[in-house]
């Protein structure tokens, strides 16, 4: 049977766990409304779509074959940068914006990239947002079955 390599486009049921055991997404959840994705994850495999440690955790796995993985923090979303979270003067939002505690705002650069913040702490003159992934600084573990190669 073939196993799973670099450069295959491949399907993979997963559950993500943190070290202490909370579930933060899974390709498996039955509820509607659980903010989990539905359906097995396809991606390519060496094709930069996933997270290295994921990537890696697959090669090697034959169709219907299963395996938990443990992915520590440099192959996951690397450490927590404390320069990419800032304060910004609630004077200098948008006057249409209306922000709210744990809100996700798109922030357009200078140069033109745009990247998604969080709203971590606000008051009544400034607003906190944090640019770090939320996963970022975990080690995560994941159970992953390779559904199909495709």
């Amino acid at each position: 049977m073939a196993k799973a390599k670099e450069g295959d486009r491949v399907k993979v049921h997963y559950t993500g766990r943190l070290d202490d055991g909370t579930v933060f997404d899974s390709s498996e959840c039955s509820e509607d409304d659980c903010g989990c994705s539905h359906g097995p994850m396809e991606f390519t495999i060496g094709g930069g779509e996933v997270i290295p440690g994921f990537e890696n955790g697959v090669v090697g796995l034959e169709v219907g074959e299963a395996k938990t993985i443990h992915i520590p923090v440099d192959e996951a979303y690397g450490e927590r940068i404390e320069e990419m979270v800032a304060q910004v003067p609630r004077s200098e939002l948008p006057a249409e914006l209306k922000p709210e505690l744990g809100q996700q705002l798109e922030v357009t650069q200078e140069d033109g990239q745009v990247f998604q913040v969080l709203i971590t702490d606000m008051d009544d003159t400034t607003i906190t947002i944090d640019a770090n992934h939320p996963l970022a600084g975990q080690a995560l573990n994941f159970d992953i079955k390779l559904v199909e190669i495709v």
